[in-house]
């Protein structure tokens, strides 16, 4: 099954501070553990913050694009991993694992991607 790994922005994300070196290793390390491990992580990356973002609101027909930054860091994105995973079990084992940042709070947000049945033209709740 896949798995969208959305990571919450921090108020260091959100200055604009980037990772350490440390906090690199120790993320770089996470990876091949997972690998290792048997995950394959499809994709992901880590997002600019909020300051480089836009929103893009709409109502009906009206269309009203906010400029960021946004506020209240903890609900915005900071980056994003598919993972291809045995069950969620096994995602959240490895979410418990997820290297602490420097600010010692990271928060992470676990999703099954939907599998999208082109034959009907429907989703299913199967993941992908």
């Amino acid at each position: 099954m896949r798995v969208m790994v959305i990571v919450k922005a921090t108020e260091s994300i959100e200055k604009g501070i980037p990772p350490t070196p440390e906090e690199m290793a120790a993320m770089h390390a996470y990876g091949e553990a997972m690998a290792a491990d048997g995950i394959v992580m499809v994709d992901g990356a880590g997002l600019l913050n909020s300051a480089h973002g836009k929103r893009v609101a709409i109502e009906g027909t009206e269309v009203t694009v906010i400029d960021g930054p946004f506020t209240e860091a903890r609900e915005l994105v900071a980056g994003y991993a598919i993972w291809d995973v045995t069950s969620m079990e096994q995602a959240m084992a490895w979410a418990r694992r997820w290297p602490s940042p420097a600010t010692g709070r990271a928060e992470i947000e676990i999703r099954p991607l939907f599998e999208w049945q082109a034959a009907d033209e429907s989703f299913t709740e199967k993941a992908l």
